[in-house]
C-alpha cells in the first residue's frame, strides 16, 4: 500500500488556503484545515477547499456532551477525517461516535491525538504524566480504539510499535514529517515521509515544507514521488 500525503494548510486568509489547496490537488489524498483556520473563517469558510477530500484537525476536547454537539455541528461540511483528542477519556470519544454516525455514508473517521509531536519525555514529565511518549501513546491509543475511534494521529517512532501491538486496523496518521534538510521547526519527534512510510504510516501530514516552498506543488509532487519510491 502506498502512503498516502495529507498537505496542511495553516493559514488564516481563505485567498492563500484555496490557492494551496489548488496547487497540492495533484499530488495529496487530502488538505487538512485545522484549528486557526477553522476559527477565523467558520463553517463558511470550508468552501475554499469545495471537492477535495478533507481532514479537519480540531482536536476536539470536552465533556462528551460537548463534544457530541461539535461533532453534529461539523457534519454538514462532510470531512473525511476528524480529530479529537484520545485524553479526552472513552466516554467522550463514544459519544463523539455516536454523533458522527448521523451522518450515515458520510460519516467522517475519526483519529485521537495521542501524544502530540511537540511534545517529548520531558515536556510529558512536566504535566504529570512518567513513562515517556511511547507508554503513553500506547495507552490513550487502545483506550480510543476501544471507544470507538477509527485510528490514531501519532508520531512516526510510534507507528511500528502501534502496527505491533494493534495490528493492520487502526487508520495511522502522522505529522511532524520534515523532508531531509528541512528546519523541524517546533516538532520534537520527526521523521522524513520515506522513514514514516516505511514504519507503517497510512498518511503523513506535510505542512511548512509545501505551503512555505517556491513552489507548494512541486514541493507537494516530490514528496509524493518519494512515497511512491518507498522501499
Amino acid at each position: 500500500m502506498t502512503t498516502g500525503l495529507i498537505a496542511a494548510l495553516d493559514s488564516t486568509d481563505p485567498v492563500q488556503v484555496r490557492a494551496w489547496a489548488q496547487d497540492v490537488a495533484p499530488h495529496c489524498g487530502l488538505v487538512k484545515i485545522g484549528l486557526e483556520y477553522f476559527l477565523a473563517n467558520g463553517p463558511a469558510g470550508m468552501g475554499v477547499v469545495a471537492g477535495q477530500r478533507v481532514f479537519l484537525d480540531l482536536k476536539l476536547h470536552d465533556i462528551p456532551n460537548t463534544v457530541a454537539g461539535a461533532v453534529r455541528a461539523v457534519l454538514p461540511v462532510k470531512p473525511a477525517m476528524l480529530t479529537l483528542h484520545a485524553a479526552g477519556g472513552a466516554a467522550m470519544i463514544r459519544a463523539a461516535r455516536q454523533a458522527a454516525e448521523l451522518a450515515g455514508a458520510d460519516r467522517p473517521i475519526l483519529l485521537a491525538v495521542t501524544v502530540l509531536t511537540s511534545l517529548d519525555a520531558e515536556a510529558l514529565h512536566e504535566t504529570g504524566v512518567s513513562g515517556g511518549p511511547r507508554q503513553q501513546v500506547l495507552r490513550l491509543a487502545r483506550l480510543a480504539l476501544e471507544a470507538g475511534a477509527d485510528g490514531l494521529v501519532c508520531s512516526a517512532h510510534e507507528v511500528a510499535m502501534l502496527r505491533a501491538a494493534l495490528g493492520a486496523g487502526p487508520v495511522l496518521v502522522v505529522p511532524g514529517i520534515r523532508p531531509a534538510g528541512s528546519d523541524v521547526g517546533d516538532q520534537a519527534r520527526v521523521m522524513t515521509p520515506r522513514e514514516a512510510a516505511e514504519a507503517g504510516a497510512d498518511w503523513i501530514v506535510v505542512g511548512r515544507p509545501i505551503t512555505q516552498a517556491p513552489s507548494p506543488a512541486e514541493a507537494a509532487a516530490r514528496i509524493a514521488e518519494e512515497l511512491r519510491l518507498k522501499v
